[in-house]
């Protein structure tokens, strides 16, 4: 037998089995799927592992991106709990999160099912954002009657030109007054003061909002330039930076797009269910960034192939545990 490959044997690690128990924690079980060598479950301890690194390093500057279709799940209390911790130190994210976390401050989104009748939840006038159901006075009309009133406010205090990581910070300070503050995320990133940055600010209700709005204040506007000035002290004023990446479109190119100005992430883990093979940056693994230098060839990544409201509690889990 050749003797290299006898010590390359030796390298690996053995395939154990998963032992299911009684009062099995999280911990433990992600633990097993780092000794399992299965498909999917190694890769979730793999980011577990990465993302608890990332959090600990008290030199490394951490970013999320998300879309807005895991805020209007469950999956929302997970995001909000890494930024109440102060586990992330820059949000990037869509329209569409603001307009969620709005909704969920003030009314309820139900739990339905992909296979529903479309015509029917029309006619019921009921949206149905995959299997959650929302009533429309839920949300566009709630979205509306916030957004209106956040706005005429911070147009009397004089605001005229603003951010979007600067209009998420009063947006935060806005939605202290809501009962259920504590469920949102632009809230505890107004309490942490962590920038929320919205690069497609436009592209929802809220953003529909602020259209309508500027129709009757034209002196009013949101300069989408001074995030990318936020964003380029961040960049190169960080030692290391890391980031989790949910899903993909504008938010995630905004993280990986400026962190090439540092040779690339030293920390990366994608979680996506898109493919690779169509080119799509959504479903480009982190490998694909290394030849773009926007994650470093040095850094250490992994993708996760899955649903992010069902991988992110496991790995979030652990990283709590760990801390």
């Amino acid at each position: 037998m050749n003797k290299n490959r006898e010590e390359f044997i030796k390298s690996l690690r053995k395939v154990e089995d998963i032992e299911i128990k009684r009062n099995l924690s999280v911990t433990e079980l992600v633990e097993m799927f780092g000794k399992s060598g299965g498909f999917t479950s190694r890769k979730i301890y793999d980011a577990a592992r990465i993302l608890l690194d990332m959090v600990k390093d008290e030199e490394s500057t951490n970013f999320i991106s998300f879309p807005a279709a895991i805020v209007a799940t469950g999956t929302r209390g997970v995001l909000k709990e890494l930024i109440a911790r102060g586990l992330m130190d820059v949000v990037i994210t869509t329209c569409g999160t603001i307009d969620h976390d709005i909704a969920r401050c003030w009314k309820d989104y139900y739990g339905g099912w992909f296979e529903a009748d479309d015509n029917e939840l029309a006619q019921l006038d009921i949206f149905r954002l995959g299997n959650i159901f929302i009533p429309m006075e839920n949300y566009g009309l709630i979205i509306e009657d916030v957004t209106r009133d956040f706005l005429n406010e911070i147009y009397d205090e004089g605001v005229r030109e603003t951010s979007t990581f600067e209009l998420m910070k009063l947006l935060g300070r806005y939605i202290d007054r809501c009962p259920k503050k504590e469920k949102s995320i632009l809230w505890w990133a107004w309490k942490r003061n962590i920038p929320v940055i919205i690069p497609g600010i436009t592209d929802g209700a809220f953003g529909y909002q602020l259209w309508l709005f500027m129709q009757d204040r034209r002196d009013f506007k949101v300069n989408v330039f001074l995030d990318e000035t936020k964003l380029d002290e961040i960049i190169y004023s960080s030692k290391r930076t890391g980031a989790l990446i949910i899903g993909g479109g504008i938010s995630k190119h905004h993280v990986i797009w400026w962190n090439q100005y540092k040779d690339g992430l030293d920390r990366a883990v994608y979680v996506t269910t898109a493919v690779e093979w169509d080119g799509s940056l959504s479903g480009a693994r982190t490998r694909e960034a290394i030849s773009w230098h926007k994650i470093s060839r040095k850094a250490d990544h992994i993708t996760v192939e899955g649903d992010a409201s069902a991988i992110l509690p496991l790995i979030i889990t652990y990283v709590f545990d760990n801390i």
